[in-house]
């Protein structure tokens, strides 16, 4: 099997959860390829399904030195450094990730970074601006209809989700939510 497909397989292990298995191709990655960032990235991935963030960081160090032009590497790393109660760690990585790649999932984590920082109001302006920037984001608008949700505001937040269902109508969350 070449590292491409072995790459490939121990991605869908992770997301069948099949962790020892992902974890076992990860480390069969890193020795193939030891100057390679993906035996690395794999096996922070599975660490984390884990909540095993210390082991997480550690594996994303070595593959953002491998890579350290890949702005995904330091959005994984910053949601490690977040749920670690790191928050200005995750703040760097997320706004690093986001300098280099602008990944939508790094402004979504910087939008949970404002939240878990107090910084409620300056999340929720931040997020109808990335609403505003990126209109077709239907995982924004959810975000922003989870936040409303949460603050009392259930008219809005069905506005929110509505929106979300018209880009996505098989999206199981949102037709959960609002009850189809």
């Amino acid at each position: 099997m070449s590292f491409e497909e072995k790459h490939k397989q121990g991605y869908e292990m992770l997301h069948e959860k099949d962790l020892d298995r992902s974890l076992d191709m990860a480390r069969d990655l890193q020795r193939i390829k030891p100057d390679a960032p993906e035996g690395f990235t794999l096996e922070a991935e599975v660490m984390q399904k884990l909540n095993q963030w210390d082991s997480s960081i550690e594996s994303l160090n070595k593959a953002i030195e491998l890579d350290p032009d890949a702005g995904r590497l330091y959005n994984l790393r910053g949601y490690a450094q977040l749920n670690k109660d790191e928050p200005e760690k995750a703040r760097t990585d997320f706004e690093k990730a986001i300098a280099l790649s602008n990944l939508p999932s790094a402004h979504r984590n910087l939008v949970l970074y404002k939240l878990m920082s107090g910084k409620g109001q300056e999340a929720i302006s931040y997020l109808l601006d990335r609403i505003r920037a990126e209109p077709r984001d239907v995982e924004n608008w959810i975000l922003m209809g989870d936040l409303m949700k949460k603050g009392g505001h259930d008219a809005k937040a069905k506005t929110y989700y509505e929106q979300a269902h018209k880009m996505d109508p098989e999206n199981e969350y949102v037709k959960e939510l609002l009850d189809l």
